[in-house]
């Protein structure tokens, strides 16, 4: 598989909670790292998702902001 996307992150699928349409996919891409996700209930069924499986992250944005306190 080759991404435009150059924010590729590999991880482990540690949640996934259905909803009516969408579901929410949380990846721990490191110890205590997660990365959440809302995608379509069809897409988590097509791309054979399941807690504990290896999944990828993958961030494409025009821009992404930062914060500090």
């Amino acid at each position: 598989m080759k991404l435009s996307a150059r924010n590729q992150l590999k991880g482990t699928v540690v949640a996934i909670e259905k909803g009516a349409v969408n579901g929410v996919v949380k990846i721990e891409i490191a110890p205590g790292m997660v990365v959440t996700s809302s995608i379509t209930n069809a897409a988590i069924d097509e791309l054979g998702l399941a807690v504990g499986a290896e999944a990828y992250a993958v961030v494409k944005a025009s821009s992404v902001m930062v914060a500090v306190d």
